[in-house]
């Protein structure tokens, strides 16, 4: 198993998780109102609840 520092990866994806992320929500609840910073902020924060700084993954997932 291999392991992944999860916020610094999503850190290092920000613009585009971000992007998605507001995607995603316009494809739910098209008539949703949000600051796009704020939610990807929260979003991180929830991340960081719910996962170690430290994960493992297959090492399947990981090129190197």
């Amino acid at each position: 198993m291999a392991r992944v520092k999860i916020e610094e990866i999503i850190d290092y994806l920000d613009t585009d998780i971000k992007s998605a992320l507001s995607d995603a929500i316009s494809q739910v609840i098209p008539e949703a109102e949000y600051d796009k910073d704020k939610l990807f902020r929260e979003f991180k924060l929830a991340v960081e609840r719910k996962c170690n700084t430290w994960e493992n993954v297959p090492d399947r997932y990981v090129e190197k």
